[in-house]
């Protein structure tokens, strides 16, 4: 098996729902998909992703059309999945 063909188990932690998803996934598969999946996981419905944000060693994916490949994440890898307008605190 080559690197591309393995699938990676990667964490999504989605703190609007205080959840976390443990997900395999293809190396080939997109940000944005991932993020969708992610999202759907935890919070049992198909809410607009455009809203949300993904982050990766502490950094946002400007680009969520890359794949997992494309931006080095390893087996077991965390992700984060925020709203990408954070509300204030009142």
């Amino acid at each position: 098996m080559t690197a591309a063909t393995t699938a990676l188990q990667v964490r999504i932690s989605v703190p609007d729902v205080w959840d976390t998803v443990h997900l395999t996934v293809a190396p080939d598969s997109t940000v944005a998909s991932l993020k969708a999946e992610a999202l759907k996981a935890a919070t049992g419905r198909d809410p607009d992703a455009g809203r949300f944000e993904v982050k990766f060693r502490g950094s946002k994916v400007i680009d969520e059309t890359m794949t997992l490949a494309q931006l080095d994440v390893p087996d077991n890898a965390a992700l984060i999945v925020l709203k990408a307008r954070r509300q204030p605190v009142r």
